[in-house]
Parts: C-alpha cells; sequence; structure tokens
C-alpha cells in the first residue's frame, strides 16, 4: 500500500512514489503501460515539463490519462524557451510568457487545470516577484492549484519562498547526494515541501550499482574508486539498494514525494516493490556513518 503526504500546505495529498514522465517513450501504446502500471501501483502523483521532448512529453501524459484526471495529482513546469529551430532553449521568467504557456501546456495535457505549477530553474538576477505574480494570478483563475520552483540554489530558494506561497521545492537529493539536507528545515519552515529527483542516483543505488559504478567516472564528491567502495559498503547493510534509498530520502518528513523517472512498466513495478520493503530506522542510522555529508559551494545564502 502507497502511503501518501501533503505537498506544502496545498491540501493536495500525494503518494511517497511519483512517476517523473521525462523517461517516457513517446510512443503511445507503451507510455500508457507505464502510466497504467504506476496507477495499478498506487502512484497519484505525475511530472512533466513543457521542456521534455519540446512538449511532446507532456502530449503524451496528457493521452494517458485520460478518464483517470480526477485520481492523480498533476505537475508541469515552465521557464524554458525552446528557440524557432528548436536546437536550444533561453531562459524567459516573465509574467507574459507563463501566462501564456499555462494554455499550452493544459492543451498538451489535455486538461482544465495544473496541480503544481512548477517554474523550471532560475538565478538571483530573474525578477522572480514577476514570476511569483503570474502564478499567484493563474491560481485565482483557477488554472493552477499551487506552485513552486524546481532549483538546486539556495539563495534562489529563500527568496522565492520569502516572496512567494509557494507549496514545492523540487531537488536532486538521494544518499549520494545529500547537500540539500543543509535547507530542509528552512523550506519547512516556510511552509513547503521537498519533492525530490535523482533518488536513485542515475541507477547507482539499484540492482545494477556495481555494473553502473565501474562504467562510471564517479558521482558527485564521489571518485571511482570511492563510489564503488561505499556501494559496497551499502549493499552489506541490504540487498535491496533501490529499498535502502528510498527509505533514506522518505526518512525525512520535509520530503513529500521522490519522483522516479521509468522507461518501462517493470521498471516502476521495480521501484515499488523496494519502496514496499521494511528498512528499521537502526540501519537507516548506521547508513549515514558510510556517507560523505557534503553541501552546496555555489548560489549559498
Amino acid at each position: 500500500m502507497m502511503n501518501k503526504r501533503e505537498i506544502g500546505q496545498s491540501g493536495m495529498i500525494v503518494s511517497e512514489i511519483g512517476l517523473g514522465c521525462m523517461s517516457l517513450p513517446l510512443e503511445k501504446v507503451q507510455a500508457k503501460r507505464i502510466v497504467d502500471s504506476a496507477i495499478d501501483q498506487g502512484i497519484t502523483f505525475f511530472d512533466t515539463a513543457d521542456l521534455y521532448d519540446k512538449g511532446e512529453n507532456e502530449k503524451i501524459l496528457g493521452h494517458s490519462l485520460k478518464g483517470k484526471r480526477q485520481d492523480i495529482i498533476l505537475s508541469t513546469k515552465v521557464g524554458n524557451k525552446w528557440n524557432e529551430d528548436g536546437t536550444a532553449w533561453t531562459w524567459d521568467s516573465s509574467k507574459s510568457y507563463i501566462e501564456t504557456q499555462v494554455k499550452e501546456s493544459l492543451t498538451r495535457l489535455q486538461t482544465d487545470y495544473i496541480d503544481l505549477y512548477q517554474l523550471h530553474g532560475g538565478t538571483m538576477e530573474d525578477n522572480l516577484e514577476e514570476a511569483i505574480d503570474a502564478f499567484n494570478s493563474l491560481k485565482k483563475e483557477g488554472l493552477i492549484r499551487a506552485y513552486g520552483i524546481s532549483s538546486i540554489r539556495p539563495n534562489v530558494i529563500k527568496r522565492f519562498l520569502n516572496s512567494s506561497d509557494a507549496d514545492s521545492i523540487m531537488m536532486q537529493y538521494s544518499m549520494l547526494d545529500r547537500r540539500p539536507e543543509e535547507w530542509l528545515d528552512m523550506i519547512s519552515g516556510n511552509g513547503a515541501s521537498l519533492l525530490t529527483r535523482g533518488s536513485l542516483a542515475k541507477g547507482l543505488l539499484t540492482k545494477q550499482a556495481m555494473k553502473r559504478a565501474d562504467q562510471s567516472n564517479g558521482y558527485m564528491e564521489y571518485s571511482k574508486e570511492s563510489l564503488i567502495t561505499t556501494l559496497k559498503e551499502l549493499e552489506s547493510e541490504s540487498q535491496d539498494l533501490t529499498g535502502l534509498a528510498i527509505a533514506f530520502v522518505l526518512q525525512h518528513k520535509q520530503v513529500a514525494s521522490i519522483l522516479a523517472g521509468a522507461s518501462s512498466a517493470e521498471q516502476i513495478e521495480d521501484t515499488v516493490n523496494a519502496y514496499n520493503e521494511s528498512i528499521p530506522a537502526e540501519r537507516l542510522d548506521t547508513i549515514n556513518t558510510l556517507l560523505k555529508e557534503d553541501l552546496y559551494k555555489d548560489h549559498r545564502i
């Protein structure tokens, strides 16, 4: 059974595992099979972005959710604008762009409203207050229910939270990337929740751990050698690295949901099976001693 948590103070309750849809295939039948499997497994939270596959990802997700929209929480992102030739994108967080693009996303997703609309990045040079004004206007119109930001920049996150009623912050967070931990209390103290991505660390925290590590040049602050050593130590603590990785992230009450990607129905089933494994709190305490405690070096408050 999938447990649920609230995103910020939005009143929106989501499954502790969500489906990060960036890896959905563009073939409709395959994509729908993954989405149907996720729903069958108890997943109620689906996240995409207008950037993914130049909007095609939103179209595929909208098609896959036909007839099930009322049963799920739907999230997408805005701010990255493709150039006319489609070879690159630029950043645009202006109110006019956000208010134009939300309508495009609504059309592609085949829905009348977006549950969670997120700014897909941001810098201290942005007029974040203008973007926040756009989100608040969209809430009043009923086009979105809540908003947040996807960012790994603590200074941008703090400024965004201080100026808004944001309900969510999306950050990369896993056993191998613990940088967000320093900011968890700041996020929850502002009434928001953390949504995590990359919590399986590019497959390094799955059954393919050693194979992925051997083919890598290391990960984050881990050299290849220290990565392999750490993964071996983690595997000695648990036969299911995925279950351990999920439990490690969800031990923090500030986390609302882990967004797990899947390019097949089997992958999402494996993730949910791992989620259902019981990991004792004492084991998580032991795991902490095996991991690096890293901090963001740039964009600090």
